[in-house]
């Protein structure tokens, strides 16, 4: 059987299916506008990598003890192809998985992942509580405070921004810039909208 791409509706609805949880759905549009960005500014396939981002925890909610484990098995079953599972798996290296992010997608995957959560936790104490106005700067002042935001492994963001040869404030602000897209989606639109 050969595999087929699967749509934006359908990694939708598998999200939905596998995760309740508004935080999470959240944190999935996050990642999938950051990564969706991030596709356009490589000349990428913006519809894969915005998949990708948004299926990339589906296993997170029921399955926390299995992280990337059962999602490879979710999406095999339903013959997604070999190059998707992949990069939802290594988005997962070192923690959950020992697939090491190899391509631009997955090096991104793992790079911004947390970082969507620092921002997220950034853009909550601001007076706006909103990505629109926030500024790398402020982002990388809340980095320094190891206590805000203590869940964020600032040590996987600075190692993803090696993989990708960026600088971490070019990272930050291609998230930001991602995150802006779908902050209504996210609930981080503030007063600006």
């Amino acid at each position: 059987m050969t595999e087929k791409k699967p749509t934006r509706d359908e990694a939708l609805a598998l999200l939905h299916e596998y995760n309740k949880s508004d935080s999470l759905r959240k944190h999935a549009y996050s990642v999938e506008g950051v990564m969706r960005y991030c596709a356009r500014k490589h000349g990428e396939d913006e519809d894969k990598w915005g998949i990708i981002g948004l299926i990339h925890d589906l296993d997170y909610e029921l399955f926390p003890d299995q992280h990337c484990t059962m999602t490879r098995k979710i999406l095999e079953e339903r013959n997604w192809p070999d190059e998707y599972i992949r990069a939802v798996v290594s988005h997962g290296w070192g923690i959950c998985s020992d697939v090491k992010p190899e391509s631009v997608l997955e090096k991104t995957l793992f790079a911004i992942d947390e970082l969507t959560g620092l921002i997220t936790a950034n853009a909550m104490v601001r007076p706006s509580g909103s990505v629109m106005d926030m500024s790398v700067k402020s982002v990388r002042k809340k980095w320094k405070t190891p206590s805000f935001a203590a869940g964020v492994d600032r040590e996987i963001i600075q190692k993803g921004a090696d993989m990708l040869g960026v600088e971490l404030a070019e990272l930050i602000e291609d998230a930001i810039n991602g995150m802006r897209e779908v902050a209504a989606a996210i609930g981080l639109q503030g007063d600006s909208a």
